[in-house]
């Protein structure tokens, strides 16, 4: 799995994919309910946006979005509907949490669905070490969403504890 940066997205699969992650989202929740990024808002300066490939096979996609100089938001994780459950989803996390620790991030957050739909991806972010948040940046509360952070920081302390002296 190779993971590329992808500023223009104008490659009609990645598109497609986004549309169809768009689509996917619809029967979800309310408009006003339903977060994520179109490919305008994608192309935006404070959003950094890769895609997974295999070979010439779109494997998935996600985002980076930087909120402030400590703070950045996951946006528009999706896996390509004939790649489920193969690691794409995990691989594309980790390289979005690396890209934020090298960005010098103190915070990572997201916001997901609430409904049984988004349960992978709760898991998923759980997994990574995320935690249930208040809602950050622009968002409210709303029965229809689940905010989610994961503290790079403390993550950072932990590892340097457990390395051993030399």
């Amino acid at each position: 799995m190779r993971i590329r940066h992808d500023p223009s997205l104008d490659d009609p699969r990645v598109i497609a994919l986004l549309e169809a992650h768009l689509r996917a989202l619809a029967p979800t929740a309310p408009a006003e309910s339903r977060h994520a990024l179109d490919l305008e808002g994608l192309r935006r300066p404070e959003v950094t946006f890769w895609t997974a490939w295999d070979g010439e096979a779109l494997l998935g996609c996600g985002a980076l979005k930087a909120l402030d100089a400590s703070h950045g938001e996951i946006k528009s994780m999706r896996t390509a509907d004939a790649h489920l459950r193969r690691g794409v989803a995990a691989r594309m996390l980790a390289h979005i949490v690396g890209e934020a620790r090298r960005r010098g991030y103190a915070r990572l957050s997201l916001e997901t669905g609430s409904m049984a739909y988004f349960e992978p991806a709760r898991r998923l972010y759980a997994t990574a070490g995320f935690v249930p948040c208040a809602p950050f940046a622009a968002y409210r509360e709303d029965p229809n969403s689940v905010f989610m952070t994961l503290d790079l920081q403390a993550q950072a302390n932990a590892a340097a504890c457990a390395t051993p002296a030399s």
